[in-house]
């Protein structure tokens, strides 16, 4: 017996740390876009708890990214079952693109059809989010990744307030040079208040605006690594809308000359705007 969910990843613009009374309540408040490819994974029943993370390159290849997943094994034991699990994505894992909560999310979704363990999605996505804050792996993919669209965040945790946009209807372009070690980062009292301090005063009501706030973010907080202070600067001088991935050290782009704009750089991979969240997309239960 199998199942296979998928759920979108997302690009942060922004963000800023909120610690909160209650594990569900931690997290951050920011902005960022939804997108697809995500992360698909694949369920089935076992003995023991097994976990396979899969990358697809460029020419369609299977790459064994890892073959462990602290986090998705502990969301596993929390819900006390033993599954094996294959995920598979076509984003550099570690890069910025929010695919550990995309694929937290998808092992939920497709663990609690496999077992019949009669979860809500409401009560999968606090699962899923404790066990990235604990595990220091991100702060409001999660809650993002909910459901698709442009969003901001002004409130942290699963129900934190959110305003979705559907105001992005090209491709999304971005080139990556590698991840950023995100518990590192997330764990830096010193980073954290530097990032709180960049963060933008006011929401960003058009995508025009987004990207603008999140480039501001970016230069501030001290992230910005000499590989993406580069393509900034190349997107700057073309008028392209860009930013920085958070936290991973690459840029997305949007608009009729990102892609070109992004070439001469590395790899350009293709997103577009997810329109839902994570959902089942096979299985033979």
């Amino acid at each position: 017996m199998s199942v296979t969910a998928c759920c979108p990843g997302h690009i942060s613009g922004y963000f800023k740390r909120v610690t909160g009374p209650k594990p569900g309540d931690n997290g951050s408040i920011g902005a960022g876009i939804v997108i697809n490819p995500g992360v698909v994974v694949s369920v089935t029943a076992a003995r023991r708890t097994s976990v396979s993370i899969r990358q697809i390159t460029r020419v369609n290849r299977i790459r064994q990214y890892a073959d462990r997943s602290p986090p998705i094994e502990s969301a596993l034991r929390r819900l006390g079952v033993d599954m094996a699990i294959v995920t598979e994505c076509h984003l550099p894992v570690g890069a910025g693109f929010g695919l550990s909560a995309a694929a937290l999310l998808a092992t939920l979704t497709a663990a609690n059809r496999l077992a019949d363990l009669g979860m809500d999605p409401h009560e999968i996505a606090c699962i899923a989010h404790e066990t990235e804050v604990e595990h220091r792996t991100g702060l409001g993919d999660v809650s993002a990744c909910q459901d698709g669209g442009r969003v901001v965040r002004s409130g942290a945790g699963i129900d934190g307030e959110i305003r979705r946009y559907n105001d992005l209807p090209g491709a999304i372009y971005a080139v990556s040079f590698g991840p950023i070690h995100t518990p590192a980062v997330l764990s830096s009292p010193a980073q954290m208040d530097r990032v709180a301090r960049a963060f933008p005063p006011a929401e960003p009501a058009t995508a025009d605006e987004f990207f603008a706030a999140s480039r501001m973010f970016a230069r501030k907080s001290g992230l910005v690594t000499s590989e993406v202070d580069r393509v900034l600067r190349a997107c700057a001088a073309e008028g392209v809308s860009a930013s920085m991935t958070m936290l991973g050290n690459g840029v997305f782009a949007y608009g009729a000359k990102a892609h070109a704009v992004l070439r001469p750089f590395g790899h350009v991979y293709r997103c577009e705007m997810a329109e839902t969240g994570a959902r089942i997309v096979g299985g033979d239960v």
